[in-house]
């Protein structure tokens, strides 16, 4: 989000319930977000389940992990049903999407936001964002794809990097756990950004031109 807009949030939310929202994000930590929704269609599609995890230190830390199960306004098929494992009875429980998405943002605060697809989850969360606070997600993101696209293309300049997900995972050596569950994907894709640090960290110095 452009400074100017920032500072214009502040003046106007500064000292309501979701002034936390904008205020800089923390030096050194995310929080991987995923979602599983009905479809692949913000506009008519819904939420399923929400999960996020903070990376932090060097690590994953999932004992302050963030899920939610969503009971979405409408019914969905079958395929979506294979794809990501959730019944309707299972979906029938859950938390209704606007109370959800209200304790995500008071747990999420200030922090950057990591994702592999990450406009599509961040799609599917804005109008209930926006309906809550009066303005869009501020906060700072890191799409994974984008970061493990250019380390392949430092790599290899000459090849079309490969950003399928479970591609990624397995060239950073990261186990794809409980895939199209929403804190499966979550976790893996924090693993697979600590993988890309790491990685750029250990990557030996280019010679000066």
């Amino acid at each position: 989000m452009h400074a100017l807009r920032r500072w214009w949030l502040r003046s106007q939310h500064g000292e309501g319930e979701w002034a936390a929202l904008l205020q800089p994000a923390p030096a050194h930590e995310w929080v991987s977000l995923d979602v599983e929704t009905t479809g692949l269609d913000p506009r008519h599609d819904h939420i399923l389940s929400l999960a996020a995890v903070p990376v932090r230190a060097g690590g994953v830390v999932l004992s302050e992990r963030f899920e939610r199960r969503i009971r979405p306004d409408r019914g969905f098929d079958i395929e979506s049903i294979r794809h990501h494992r959730i019944t309707p009875g299972e979906a029938a429980g859950g938390l209704s999407v606007t109370p959800a998405v209200r304790e995500f943002l008071l747990w999420l605060g200030p922090r950057r936001l990591l994702g592999y697809h990450l406009a599509f989850d961040l799609a599917m969360l804005a109008p209930h964002v926006t309906a809550l606070t009066g303005f869009a997600l501020p906060n700072p993101r890191i799409e994974l794809a984008d970061a493990f696209a250019a380390r392949a293309r430092r790599a290899r300049p000459d090849v079309p990097p490969n950003l399928d997900f479970r591609h990624i995972a397995d060239t950073l050596g990261v186990p794809a756990l409980a895939r199209h569950s929403a804190l499966g994907d979550a976790t893996t894709v924090a693993l697979c950004w600590l993988a890309l640090q790491g990685a750029a960290r250990n990557a030996p110095a280019r010679p000066a031109p």
